[in-house]
């Protein structure tokens, strides 16, 4: 495929700019009449080891640079990527795959040890994976990543260079959703032996998917450039990718209008009408399988009282929120597992989710009265959230529902940079936290899972309930996908009954997209990867 790169700079500079053509537009130097995009991020980047990693901001860039086993489509669904086939055992316990032939950017090849090395490297205590627990499916992963046993008896193997088995704890339908998630991607054995945990700087770093690491300036820009060893880059178009943290939606905004930015993946919802009024075809908006709740730290007074916490959750008017704050199409949340999941009816609700809200806030100051607050005891407590997208305007509206409760009720808020509020959660830092959890792969256990006793600091609030992780591990060993819907259900209602977290919302994907940007589409789980985008100005001739 060869590409007319001249006559698409000069079509671009006419149109716009030439920040998707090596002009301006980002920062650091391009390659001459090189594709260029600029994408708007949310957020800085804590990590990019796969290892490290835990936002979705942070996938952005990991699945630009990474291939797993299974990869997503243009549409985010899951397709073969190092996996050419695989076999599943009659019980359902043990995948074979058989790798294509594939290297890495330095020529080496991709072999099954390097998934080997990876999965065993995840789950290795030392490495302070945070987001681990997501492969307990594998056989002895939670005992491995909880110290007691080697990395070495992990369920995976190479039976050959080209041949990797994996042996699962539990049957595991959703698990090719799983295997697109940057913790269960290969890294090369061969670099990390040589550089330790500066295997990921850029002067060091190789990957196996279409796009390697060159720059990375902290609160500014990550750039990447095209692996011209990545097994489809000939189906490849962009170039150069430049991610840039944009933690104000407003200000990333005018960038994308200005042509700075060819897209950003968040805007202000309340400006969706001067959109579709002003630059209807830059506006993005469908459904998502994502969900925002707030979170309780049950280890400490209040929130061990569970009065309390049903009390402040069934306070707050989140029809109101919905549709007067963020006007986006959102979704008032009465349960986790947002609607749309796959093999999973949805019944689980909130017990207040039919109540009036005045109702509600008579019955939330009855309940905060049974526990012991009133006029000489006020209710005090600090509301932290992230400081990007809706989430600050939502705080004041939070603290608003809960005062209405009674005028002894005295919320504070107080907005903290995204990685640091995860930080927070993580390590129960907090009493009132807002969180979102975008679907990992298509199943209500990605969603349930975070409640688990064992899933370690992913469990913000610390949930602790036998009875529900018994729910949870018989419908990890029920192959009826019907009788495991109606288990996951149970456990469901039993977390909202005990109310360590209050659902808010289910989200939509907002997105501005310059319309020259080509193979942008409607994603429920919000994954575009760079390599299904090209410009519509391009001029291509075989």
């Amino acid at each position: 495929m060869v590409r007319s790169i001249l006559n698409i700079c000069a079509a671009s500079a006419a149109a716009l700019s030439l920040a998707a053509c090596g002009g301006s537009g980002g920062g650091g130097e391009s390659q001459s009449a090189s594709l260029v995009l600029h994408r708007g991020n949310t957020a800085e980047p804590y990590s990019l080891d796969p290892h490290r990693a835990n936002g979705t901001w942070e996938n952005n860039i990991i699945g630009d640079m990474f291939i797993g086993l299974f990869t997503e489509n243009a549409v985010g669904e899951p397709i073969p990527g190092m996996a050419e086939e695989w076999t599943v055992s009659d019980d359902g316990l043990v995948w074979t795959f058989s790798l294509r032939e594939a290297s890495w950017s330095d020529g080496e090849p991709v072999t099954a040890n390097d998934f080997v090395f990876a999965l065993r490297r995840i789950l290795d205590p030392a490495t302070l994976a945070q987001y681990a627990s997501l492969l307990y499916p594998i056989e002895n992963a939670e005992a491995v990543n909880n110290g007691e046993m080697e990395p070495s008896e992990l369920g995976v193997r190479a039976i050959d260079d080209e041949t990797l088995e994996i042996r699962l704890a539990h049957p595991a339908p959703y698990l090719p959703g799983l295997l697109t998630h940057y913790t269960s991607f290969p890294v090369p054995a061969h670099v990390v032996a040589q550089f330790g945990d500066a295997w990921v700087q850029p002067d060091n770093i190789q990957v196996n998917g279409p796009y390697r690491l060159t720059e990375w300036r902290t609160n500014d820009f990550v750039h990447v450039v095209r692996n011209e060893r990545f097994f489809d880059n000939d189906d490849v178009c962009i170039d150069e990718v430049y991610y840039y943290p944009t933690n104000d939606p407003n200000t990333a905004e005018r960038r994308v209008r200005n042509g700075e930015l060819d897209l950003n993946n968040e805007f202000p919802g309340q400006r969706i009408e001067f959109f579709r009024q002003e630059i209807p075809e830059f506006v993005q908006v469908h459904p998502a399988l994502s969900t925002v709740y707030l979170t309780f730290n049950t280890n400490q007074p209040p929130f061990d009282d569970i009065r309390v916490r049903q009390a402040l959750a069934m306070a707050i008017d989140n029809e109101f929120i919905v549709s007067e704050i963020l006007q986006a199409g959102q979704i008032a949340a009465a349960s986790l597992v947002p609607p749309g999941i796959a093999n999973y009816g949805g019944e689980a609700q909130v017990s207040w989710a039919d109540m009036p809200i005045d109702e509600r806030r008579v019955e939330a100051r009855r309940l905060l009265e049974e526990a012991g607050y009133g006029p000489s005891n006020p209710l005090r407590f600090e509301y932290s959230h992230r400081n990007t997208a809706d989430n600050p305007r939502i705080a004041p509206v939070l603290q608003n529902d809960w005062r209405e409760i009674a005028d002894w009720v005295n919320p504070d808020i107080a907005g903290i940079e995204t990685q640091i509020h995860y930080d927070n959660l993580r390590s129960r830092n907090y009493q009132i936290g807002d969180a979102g959890w975008v679907a990992d792969y298509n199943d209500a256990q990605n969603y349930l899972y975070l409640f688990l006793s064992s899933t370690g600091n992913m469990n913000y609030p610390d949930f602790n309930d036998p009875e529900y992780d018994a729910l949870m591990a018989e419908a990890n060993n029920e192959l009826d996908m019907e009788a495991r819907a109606e288990i996951l259900e149970r456990a469901e209602q039993r977390l909202l009954d005990a109310a360590p977290i209050a659902p808010l919302w289910f989200q939509v994907n907002k997105s501005l997209v310059n319309p020259r940007v080509t193979g942008w589409r409607e994603n429920a789980v919000r994954i575009n990867r760079t390599r299904y985008l090209c410009f519509a100005d391009q001029n291509e001739t075989e």
